[in-house]
């Protein structure tokens, strides 16, 4: 009997250091590439944010196939029709302008900011749902967002560094990701063009290799050369850019896997810390100024977050 409950005891902590693990790896990663992302953008003087993540979807593409046929990470699910791949096409380039947009923000912005906007992706959420799928939540519920818009307005005001274009990108950047999430359930609602996150990422990751490719070369056509060149000033300059990558990937392949192994409570908990821990390390590195008005601000709007997902869950 003894023996058992020991399996058991022993069985149960390695499935908490193995959850632990995997929301270390999806914090560090998550946080890392954003960190990076100024890094790289702001501080590095590598200007070229479409490039940037072209690089993240080359890379995304490469590992995720790698992950999916070779590794197992998930099962393959193939493409089904000329229909879907279309869908995927359109979610890709959805998904695209949200990330470009994001980077192009963080040129502007510090990242503190940058998560402050980023936290009302709920509020954008609701919004697109509303209209595109005709789905009601409680009154409750909408009432909920109110210090989730008015939190970020605050911290608008209060925000030292504050960037009119940054701004723009970066809400634009925060709207593209929630429509993108609508879309997603739209397009691939029949259970048969259903597809995971690591597949939908397989698939998609190509499509925008190949859609920003050209869009880079137009709107940054020095950047292969000033790379080039910045690659032989700064020695660690590759190094950065591929790690840099290897994150994006890491950020999305961990996103997967704690979304497979904990609750949807427990993901809604953890992403609205994790913005909070993004914040507070920006601030440690970059040492960007702050205001207690943007810190109170940023709070009310986290606030208004976590009783946003309360609620939907309440009033289901």
């Amino acid at each position: 009997m003894s023996s058992s409950a020991s399996l058991s005891s022993s069985s149960s902590r390695g499935k908490t250091s193995f959850i632990t693990s995997l929301i270390i790896l999806w914090y560090s990663s998550n946080i890392g590439v954003i960190l990076l992302n100024k890094f790289l953008l702001s501080n590095y003087g590598f200007s070229f944010p479409i490039f940037l993540t072209m690089c993240h979807m080359s890379a995304c593409a490469i590992l995720s196939y790698v992950s999916i046929v070779f590794l197992k990470v998930a099962p393959l699910q193939p493409l089904k029709s000329r229909h879907q791949f279309l869908k995927i096409a359109t979610l890709s380039i959805v998904f695209c302008a949200s990330v470009v947009g994001g980077n192009i923000s963080l040129r502007y912005l510090p990242v503190s900011f940058n998560q402050a906007v980023g936290a009302t992706t709920p509020f954008f959420t609701a919004v697109f749902a509303y209209f595109m799928t005709l789905k009601r939540e409680a009154w409750v519920t909408y009432l909920a967002l109110v210090p989730v818009v008015a939190g970020v307005v605050i911290a608008s005001g209060g925000e030292p560094s504050f960037h009119l274009f940054g701004f723009i990108m970066c809400i634009s950047a925060t709207a593209a990701r929630a429509f993108k999430s609508v879309l997603q359930g739209v397009l691939l609602s029949s259970e048969g063009e259903k597809l995971d996150s690591m597949n939908l990422l397989l698939y998609m990751s190509p499509i925008a290799v190949l859609f920003l490719l050209p869009v880079a070369l137009i709107m940054e056509p020095n950047v292969l050369d000033l790379t080039i060149s910045l690659g032989k000033e700064h020695k660690f300059m590759w190094m950065l850019l591929l790690m840099n990558s290897a994150m994006a990937y890491s950020a999305n392949l961990s996103n997967f896997l704690v979304t497979k192994h904990t609750s949807p409570l427990t993901l809604q908990v953890l992403g609205n810390a994790k913005g909070a821990v993004a914040f507070v390390i920006s601030i440690l590195i970059f040492q960007n100024p702050v205001t207690v008005v943007g810190i109170s601000g940023y709070t009310i709007t986290v606030l208004g977050v976590v009783a946003y997902g309360e609620t939907k869950r309440r009033f289901k």
